[in-house]
């Protein structure tokens, strides 16, 4: 291509993503690798390794983790993280930002163990269950157990990184521990056993710079990598295990702790909801509503198949 050539050709936006744990972010690595989002006119790329991940996975203070921090210093556009923790997220920093979509992953945490003495949600009460606090571990904890034992019997120990419960678990420091994909398959391959497990949803934190047109060529292209993940999970399946280090083949990952649909408005009856819930737990000051956290995502909702990437 010849310089005159190059520069008749149009510049397109860069989106910088923080990157979560792989099962979250499936859909961005696949419509990366495919060249979706170059297809819809942008330019996304992470702004950090997955590696550099490891240095903060065990920080207690959550805007110090590396994908909120990378967000709250301008290096990144924008994370998914879990419907609680997007807005515990967001009212902690102060860049601002908003919660433009429900993400496309639909994921498991579950409890597990190897003591035989620990078999359902009832016999946990007292116990200390191993989670990343004000992550999708720790508040998923919380409803798997209110339920069944009463919250003040409800005990929680940060530890950090789903590795560091997973060996914590296998030290027996830990008799619970409640862990994500690829760690459920993980700690099953290693002889633990189910205690409880919930799926939920999260949610897409971005930044104010970001345009309603760039959020619909966004989510377009991530719609459309849902599709081909879909219809070829096992092309994309060592993205997901790639945290165990070979540990875990891409054949002994159990394919039922989470699923991927299109990502979806996060509408003011659900927000609610999820904001009575936390304010319950004291996990929020309650000072935030639907309007002042929620955009619109840019895309038909009523679309089941994106136009763009047609």
């Amino acid at each position: 291509m010849s310089s005159l050539e190059a520069s008749s050709q149009p510049i397109r936006p860069t989106v910088k993503i923080a990157p979560n744990n792989p099962v979250f972010d499936l859909p961005v690595l696949v419509a990366i690798e495919e060249g979706l989002f170059e297809r819809a006119g942008l330019d996304v790329r992470m702004s950090a390794r997955y590696e550099d991940r490891e240095k903060t996975l065990s920080e207690r203070e959550v805007l110090s983790r590396l994908k909120e921090e990378l967000f709250e210093c301008g290096s990144a556009d924008s994370y998914n993280v879990c419907e609680w923790a997007s807005i515990d997220r967001l009212e902690r920093g102060r860049r601002g930002g908003s919660i433009a979509a429900l993400r496309a992953a639909v994921v498991a945490q579950a409890i597990l163990s190897f003591d035989d003495r620990l078999q359902t949600p009832r016999d946990l009460a007292g116990i200390p269950i191993a989670v990343n606090e004000f992550t999708g571990s720790h508040y998923t904890t919380l409803q798997m157990l209110e339920g069944a034992v009463g919250r003040e019997e409800i005990k929680i120990e940060h530890i950090g990184a789903p590795q560091k419960r997973l060996q914590a678990l296998c030290d027996r420091s830990h008799l619970a521990v409640t862990v994500m994909e690829p760690f459920i398959s993980f700690g099953l391959k290693l002889g633990a056993h189910i205690i409880a497990a919930e799926f939920y949803r999260g949610a897409e934190v971005i930044a104010p710079s970001l345009t309603p047109e760039q959020r619909r060529a966004y989510y377009e292209a991530e719609n459309a990598a849902v599709d081909r993940i879909n219809q070829g999970f096992d092309r994309y399946a060592h993205y997901i295990v790639e945290p165990t280090a070979g540990a875990l083949k891409p054949a002994e990952l159990w394919r039922v702790f989470f699923r991927y649909k299109h990502v979806d408005y996060y509408d003011a009856e659900l927000f609610g909801r999820t904001y009575e819930w936390m304010k319950s737990w004291n996990l929020t000051s309650g000072r935030s509503g639907h309007a002042a956290l929620v955009v619109d995502l840019g895309v038909s909702r009523d679309s089941a198949h994106p136009r763009l990437l047609d």
